[in-house]
């Protein structure tokens, strides 16, 4: 091995070392710190300062005339001072429960080394970089867990979430893998992910839609009581028959409720309808199938959003989890339903899943934060503010790729 590049100082723990050098060391290298006994624990620099030997005696002088006269006579030699935070050991990969101790050498990561910590050659593992510190040492990461265990991409506006989105989408579908991106932007359109790309247009039936969606797109809140009232009535009606557009069977049946609920109320709900079918004329559509058998498998499934509204969009996102995780659930107790994993990227995830109110999207990101491990379903959320996102799924990201972040909040 070459010549140790510093020595562990004291004051150490079994997570952080403290280390001198007499050499610049790099920020966000990797280095091996030898504990003896042939034991070598991977590190990352994640802090360098620079020292003199003369203004340490001097216990910190800050007169500039006294630096002046000290660098000029060549009084005291600098050295650098920093801090390596302790990754694990290079065979087990496991923290050491003690520090090692002080004295003890530290060398460069040699790539052999590197590469067998982020490298990788199964199928499964998919290449999606290289070391910022390393070029010649390529990133691997395995798809089996960045699926179950989650992922967010996180940082601001031009910092590279979409390129991040479709390299990792990209290397999934050259495997064989499926994988969802609901597009609020447009941006994956045009776009060849994987060679194989399928673009899902934000259409939905009315007749799948539940009461709950179909109220966000009327703009009916709970608040709203006698006009939710006045709806849920009419589309129980407006279920038992199937003759006609779900609209025009919607408005005869809120109709047939006149002189039987609050007048003010029928009134309001006819006129959201109206407003519903001049507004959302471009997403409703009596013919079009279920969200689930529009997806194909081994594809870069991308919903186009582009031309939708925020309250449009929280309906498909959420329609399209809330299907997803019900065909995967059929799949794995009857054999039928959506029979492939699939990893769900959601873009502009502090807009649909919010922290400070409840959205149709959030309440299904929750719940595939939660469940989806068992049935195939990765969540990968994507978002320039997270300070703005909703925690509790933010917390079950158990894989995060942190980008250029500005705002200290976030």
């Amino acid at each position: 091995m070459s010549k140790p590049i510093g020595y562990v100082l004291d004051e150490s723990t079994p997570s952080v070392v403290r280390f001198v050098s007499n050499e610049p060391p790099l920020l966000g290298d990797y280095v091996l710190v030898s504990y003896g006994d042939g034991l070598q624990v991977l590190g990352m620099i994640e802090w360098v300062g620079a020292r003199n030997t003369a203004f340490s005696v001097m216990n910190g002088v800050n007169d500039p005339t006294v630096i002046s006269r000290l660098l000029k006579g060549r009084i005291g030699d600098n050295f650098f001072e920093g801090k390596i935070k302790l990754i694990g050991d290079i065979t087990r990969f496991e923290l050491p429960r003690v520090p090692p101790p002080p004295g003890s050498p530290i060398y460069q990561a040699p790539p052999h080394v590197l590469e067998k910590v982020f490298g990788g050659s199964e199928p499964r593992m998919i290449r999606v970089g290289v070391l910022l510190s390393r070029p010649e040492v390529p990133v691997y990461v395995d798809v089996n867990k960045l699926v179950t265990r989650h992922l967010a991409i996180l940082a601001v506006t031009g910092a590279g979430k979409s390129n991040t989105v479709a390299v990792i989408a990209d290397r999934i579908v050259r495997i064989g893998g499926t994988v969802l991106i609901f597009d609020f932007h447009g941006e994956y359109v045009g776009s060849t992910i994987g060679g194989k790309v399928n673009i899902i247009d934000a259409k939905l039936n009315p007749e799948l839609l539940t009461i709950a969606e179909l109220m966000v797109l009327l703009g009916i809140e709970h608040r709203f009581y006698n006009q939710e009232r006045v709806l849920r009535r009419a589309y129980a009606k407006t279920m038992e028959s199937r003759e006609g557009s779900f609209i025009d069977r919607l408005i005869k049946a809120v109709e047939s409720l006149k002189g039987r609920e609050d007048p003010k109320a029928v009134v309001a709900v006819l006129n959201k309808i109206e407003s519903l079918r001049e507004k959302y004329r471009d997403i409703l559509d009596d013919n079009v199938v279920d969200v689930v058998s529009r997806i194909k498998y081994g594809y870069a499934n991308i919903v186009d959003l582009s031309r939708v509204d925020e309250e449009a969009a929280d309906v498909v996102v959420s329609h399209f989890l809330r299907r997803i995780l019900y065909e995967r659930k059929k799949y794995k107790r009857l054999g039928e339903g959506l029979a492939v994993p699939v990893l769900v990227f959601v873009e502009e995830a502090h807009i649909l899943a919010p922290k400070d109110r409840t959205t149709l999207s959030k309440y299904w990101m929750a719940r595939i934060a939660r469940e989806g491990r068992k049935f195939g379903i990765g969540l990968a959320i994507v978002s320039q503010r997270p300070k703005s996102l909703d925690v509790d799924i933010l917390s079950q990201m158990n894989n995060k790729i942190i980008l250029k972040i500005v705002e200290p909040s976030d």
